[in-house]
């Protein structure tokens, strides 16, 4: 299982939400860059990349940062929020994202992100699985779907996608651990899952048991922030 720090962007600051709340959030960088390089630093090889205020938007702000992070970092950068276009996926493909996950426009316009994984290449694209409760949440959070997260799962399955990125949103930036029970439960239905957990990743243990249950990924933020997960812990996970 791989360990994925992760970058939130607001006005190009490195910043955590609480819950997805846009008024619950703290600001621990001024400097994207230092912190990606630190991440790379301690042995990371990949970074989450969030534009949060390209979600808001429906368009990526935070292209500039993105491409500075790519020239200055070898990390693969995985870039997700405003990426509602085939334009928008090709400039953010241009600025230096390895890979672009597809959050509320895979719920809104399914036939799109189709063509893109058709276009680009199912290990190109990541499929935002962001869920409250049962059901698949969208608009930066702020909204929850008519969409029950296992149909959205199944679906997108059935159309090509393999990597699926899964947050609970009521998780996230809590430090209160994993939805494991989900996340079990998702990998028991659909055994060929590569799934990558977000949210509520607080310490060492959870990420033991994540690993135990067979995840692809887990990406990691304000326990890493925060100090939860210590620098002497990050290094040694990312050297598994």
């Amino acid at each position: 299982m791989q360990l994925i720090p992760a970058i939130d962007l607001i006005d190009g600051a490195c910043v955590r939400l609480t819950g997805g709340d846009f008024a619950r959030q703290t600001t621990y960088s001024r400097d994207p860059l230092a912190q990606a390089q630190y991440f790379e630093q301690l042995g990371a090889t990949c970074l989450h990349l969030v534009d949060l205020d390209g979600a808001r938007a429906r368009e990526p702000r935070q292209l500039a940062v993105l491409e500075r992070l790519a020239r200055h970092t070898s990390l693969r950068i995985d870039y997700g929020g405003g990426i509602q276009s085939t334009a928008a996926a090709e400039a953010a493909f241009a600025a230096g994202a390895a890979q672009l996950t597809a959050g509320s426009i895979a719920v809104r316009e399914p036939a799109l992100v189709g063509e893109w994984l058709a276009r680009f290449g199912a290990g190109r694209m990541l499929i935002g699985a962001d869920f409250q409760g049962d059901y698949i949440a969208v608009n930066a959070w702020a909204e929850q779907s008519a969409q029950p997260l296992f149909g959205f799962v199944a679906a997108y399955l059935a159309a090509g996608a393999t990597t699926f990125v899964c947050t609970d949103v009521t998780r996230d930036g809590q430090l209160s651990g994993p939805s494991l029970d989900t996340y079990s439960k998702l990998l028991r239905q659909f055994p060929a899952l590569q799934l990558v957990a977000s949210g509520g990743v607080t310490t060492v243990g959870d990420l033991a048991a994540l690993r135990e249950l067979g995840l692809t990924g887990a990406i990691v933020g304000k326990a890493l922030y925060e100090g939860t997960i210590s620098e002497e812990a990050l290094r040694a996970e990312l050297a598994r």
